[in-house]
Parts: structure tokens; C-alpha cells; sequence
């Protein structure tokens, strides 16, 4: 599917950012195996998210949809508890999702049953041995293609021990597989973490009754019965970032985004656009469950070029797409580096949001960790192509709001696995522009 964008005078409105993908994984999976029933309001509807929900009633977990009378749509997750898991009758296919394969392969080590994960072919690319390597420490077996580094992923899952583990880069991902796996096994189970990541699982373990502690980079978890909780999702940091960076590149704006989730494992995005000079104020701080919810708005603003690296990196890794883009209305030069795990995410995106942004005219240069971007203050209209990747296919769809003439995005509808109404919502804010 091809998009059409084209720039408008002016930018304004609100715009209700879709479900956090992260906590909703997060939502259907531990209540999928806990004690009692729980109620999840707000669950994400992107693709990756409904990869889990059928993978988990596939486990025999019963998800049942309704809409409340106030037009709030909700899952009604019963909880089949610890061991209540069954063996499926079928590949489980996580679609797109790599984060459901993740998560659900720490909880499948400790299941007395074979499954096996499979995905498209994006995901049967991405590397599964740093959470395979882990789950086999604790007594897991798994295998897989590659050297039993890529999917299709078969877990033999049985008796599981603790371990002390060493994360060689900062993953939720990861870091959420063993703590899930945790939860199983004899023993203390202890992460050591190189760089604060998302602690979305870490917070909802605890409110569910799990023994996770932490001190500083180390978490340790001990195995126990986690009892169901409601949950209502806030508002995607990483989808609420499209129009965070369109508002602040373009001439004429302000856009407000209500009930934004504020993790502080999200918030890096906030941090660097702030550092670049973006005029984004956080309005009604308040609790939401166990998250921190905020609302954000964003006015046109005067950029200048920042370096980015470090701790920060994976508090704002999905962004990063997004942030090239607001490089390139910035003053002075902007790099990126230790970023290199984006070259395995749904595409090689350093190299992908390289060249198609060098479409657009950007003067942007590849790094083998990350990419410098010298603000030139313009894009120009081009024929781009997301690779079927969901964050690339936004990015530059933002990137066509603010450049000269007519983008054409190709494959347009990759932007679905997190973000069903993206197109829907950039023609609500620009309808003079926006989408042809």
C-alpha cells in the first residue's frame, strides 16, 4: 500500500496516541498465568499485540472482548494459573512480534510440554540466542535454526534452576524472558543490567504479588504465584513521538497528546528532543496503575544539533528513526552511536532510515553504531519504502508532513503492527495537507 503525504500550513489538534505495545504484551501474558481474572482496558489493537493474544489462547488462556458502555473496549483475561498452561495444537506464529516470542520463550521453558514459535519472515531473521542462551543457564532446552539462533524457535520445556546473568546489551526483552522464566525456577534468579531498559514486567510482577527486588542495574526475582490485576494501558511514548517531532520541525504548530505513558525507561526521547531545544511541556502528572502517566504538548521550535549515546540509547531505541528526522531541521550536527541494535530490529534501520531519508535530501551519514546528521532545515518530497518496517514507515510519514513537495511512502500499512490508525491520525492533523 502506497501513502501519499503532502505538507500543511499548519499542524494543530490532539491526537490520542494508540495503547503502549509494551505494556499490553506484558498485560495479556502475566495475567494469562496468574490466579483469578483480570480486566485490561485500553489494550493495544496493533498487530503485535493480537500476535500474543492468539498465542496465549493457542496456551489455552481465555481472552474475551467487549465494549463498555462508555465505548471503552476491554479484554477479560482469566488466568489459568502457574502450571495451567497447555501444549498447543500448532505452531504458535508470532507474526511480526519479537517481543512475543521473547517473553513467551522464558515462560515456556518451565512448561512440562513442547512448543514451537515460527513468524514472518522479518522476525525469522532476528536473533534469538541471547534469550535462548540464558534459558539453556537455567536448564531450558531450545533449539532453533542458525546454530539455534533464529526462528523457528522449538522450546522442550521442563524444571528450571536460578542463575546469576550478565545481559550483554540493555534488553527489555531479554531481561523480561528470564525474569518470566524466574518465576519457575528453584532458587534466586539475578539480572545484571549494563543500562537502565524499560522495567514495564519489573513493575507489573510487583504489583501482582512476584518477589522481584532491585538495587541500582541488578534485579532478582524468586519463584511464586502471581495473582491477577486489572489493568488500564497508557498511551505509547513511541507512537506519541511521531507528532512530538512533527510539531517541533514544523513552521506552524502545537499538537497536545493526552495519557502518555512516562516510564522512565520510555522517556529518553523526551530527554534528547529536550536537549535539542523542543519547546514539549508535561502537563497533570499522575499515577495509572503501577506507570506514570502524563500529558504532552508541542509547539514549533528552533532545534540545534545534539549527541546522543550512552545509557540513553535503549530508553530510546525505537525512536531513534524519529529523531534523524528532527535532526535534519536542527542547527549544527546531531550523531548517534551505540546504537548498533538497530541493525537487528524489523529492518537494518540505521542503514534503511539512512537511505530513505538521503531520498528526502538529507545530509545524513551511516555509522557502523549509529549515523551523523547535519541539519540542513529541509526535506524534499521523494518515493520512499518502509521495508515492512513499522517505525521507518512513521518516520517518514512524519518526514513527508514537513518537506517540500509530495512523499510517497511504500508499504504504508507496516505502520499497523503498533499503530493501526497512524494514516487516520496525520490526516486529522493536517487535513489541508496530509494525505493525497
Amino acid at each position: 500500500m502506497e501513502r501519499v503525504v503532502r505538507r500543511p500550513d499548519k499542524l494543530s489538534g490532539c491526537v490520542v496516541p494508540p495503547a503502549d505495545k509494551s505494556i499490553s504484551h506484558r498485560a495479556l501474558i502475566l495475567n494469562g498465568v496468574a490466579r483469578g481474572s483480570a480486566t485490561v482496558t485500553n489494550l493495544s489493537s496493533g498487530g503485535d499485540v493480537m500476535a500474543t493474544l492468539r498465542c496465549l489462547r493457542a496456551l489455552g488462556v481465555s481472552v474475551q472482548c467487549s465494549t463498555d458502555s462508555a465505548g471503552r473496549v476491554r479484554h477479560r483475561v482469566k488466568g489459568v494459573g502457574r502450571y495451567g498452561l497447555k501444549e498447543p495444537g500448532d505452531v504458535l506464529n508470532a507474526g511480526n512480534s519479537g517481543t512475543t516470542v521473547r517473553l513467551l520463550a522464558g515462560l515456556l521453558s518451565a512448561q512440562p510440554f513442547l512448543s514451537v514459535f515460527t513468524g514472518d519472515r522479518s522476525l525469522r531473521s532476528r536473533p534469538m540466542d541471547r534469550v535462548v542462551t540464558p534459558l539453556r543457564m537455567m536448564g531450558a532446552q531450545l533449539w532453533g535454526r542458525g546454530g539455534d539462533s533464529l526462528a523457528p524457535l522449538s522450546i522442550r520445556g521442563g524444571p528450571l534452576h536460578g542463575i546469576e546473568y550478565t545481559l550483554p546489551m540493555a534488553s527489555a526483552q531479554v531481561k523480561s524472558a528470564i525474569l518470566l522464566a524466574g518465576l519457575y525456577a528453584r532458587g534466586e534468579t539475578v539480572v545484571y543490567q549494563p543500562a537502565l531498559s524499560r522495567d514495564h514486567t519489573e513493575r507489573m510482577l510487583r504489583a501482582m504479588g512476584a518477589e522481584v527486588s532491585s538495587r541500582g542495574l541488578v534485579l532478582a526475582i524468586r519463584p511464586g504465584e502471581l495473582q491477577a490485576v486489572d489493568v488500564s494501558v497508557p498511551a505509547d511514548m513511541s507512537a506519541a513521538a511521531c507528532w512530538l517531532v512533527a510539531a517541533i520541525c514544523h513552521p506552524c504548530a502545537e499538537i497536545s497528546l493526552p495519557g502518555v505513558g512516562l516510564n522512565p525507561g520510555r522517556t529518553g526521547i523526551l530527554e534528547a528532543l529536550s536537549a535539542m531545544g523542543a519547546r514539549i511541556s508535561i502537563e497533570e502528572r499522575r499515577g495509572q496503575g503501577s506507570e506514570p502517566v502524563g500529558d504532552l504538548v508541542a509547539q514549533s521550535s528552533s532545534l540545534r544539533g545534539v549527541e546522543v549515546g550512552g545509557e540513553l540509547v535503549p530508553r530510546m531505541v525505537d525512536e531513534i528513526p524519529l529523531l534523524a528526522v528532527a535532526a535534519c531541521f536542527a542547527q549544527g550536527t546531531t550523531v548517534v552511536r551505540d546504537a548498533s541494535e538497530l541493525r537487528v530490529k524489523e529492518s537494518d534501520r540505521i542503514g534503511t532510515t539512512v537511505r530513505e531519508l538521503s531520498r528526502m535530501g538529507a545530509d545524513i551519514e551511516e555509522r557502523p553504531d549509529g549515523m551523523v546528521i547535519r541539519g540542513t532545515g529541509r526535506l524534499v518530497g521523494a518515493r520512499c519504502r518502509s521495508y515492512g518496517d513499522h517505525r521507518l514507515a512513521m518516520a517518514l510519514g512524519v518526514a513527508g508532513l514537513l518537506a517540500e513537495g509530495e512523499t510517497v511512502v511504500r508499504g504504508a500499512q507496516a505502520a499497523a503492527a503498533t499503530y493501526p490508525s497512524f494514516w487516520e491520525d496525520l490526516q486529522e492533523l493536517a487535513p489541508a495537507g496530509g494525505l493525497g
